[in-house]
């Protein structure tokens, strides 16, 4: 018991100190961004998400859409944010954005915020998680069995620059 006070406090006392919130990730693994940390951060212009992600794929990744859900003590869930949002990732490479648009997120006694990606866009391809909300909701709640499918398909609107198409491995 004193090991664990001695390894988490110090994890306590450094998110309270700089205001920061700790989320809950749900990882897809068939997704191309991983996320590695994710924390709302509270600035004098509200409070803005902040993602550490890895990028998996031989692709620029140019953004994504994700779910923030809440649980609350009873284990309800409800659905707080759902948005998509552009950067810029380069193949292979892991970047901390903090997202451009502020949420109004306060957690209640009792209550944790778990996210989770559900599509990732490059120019050439855009990932999708299939039934993301249900996903999510089943993860939150408690069941860590869940691993939802991913449909990759060619992304037609975002156009390579080069004008070239590429022919995707299946």
């Amino acid at each position: 018991l004193l090991i664990a006070l001695a390894v988490f406090a110090p994890l306590c006392v450094s998110a309270t100190q700089t205001g920061d919130v700790p989320i809950e990730v749900f990882q897809v693994l068939d997704l191309p961004v991983n996320v590695h940390e994710a924390a709302l951060t509270k600035t004098e212009r509200g409070q803005f998400l902040r993602l550490a992600l890895g990028n998996g794929s031989d692709l620029k990744i140019i953004g994504l859409r994700y779910s923030i859900v809440s649980v609350d003590a009873r284990n309800e869930v409800q659905v707080r944010v759902n948005r998509s949002e552009g950067f810029s990732i380069p193949a292979y490479g892991t970047k901390t954005v903090t997202l451009k648009t502020p949420l109004r997120l306060k957690p209640r006694d009792g209550e944790r915020f778990v996210l989770m990606i559900e599509q990732v866009v490059s120019r050439e391809s855009i990932w999708e998680v299939v039934k993301a909300k249900d996903a999510l909701e089943t993860y939150a709640r408690g069941d860590y069995s869940v691993v939802p499918t991913v449909l990759r398909v060619p992304n037609q609107v975002d156009a390579p620059p080069d004008g070239r198409i590429r022919v995707l491995p299946n």
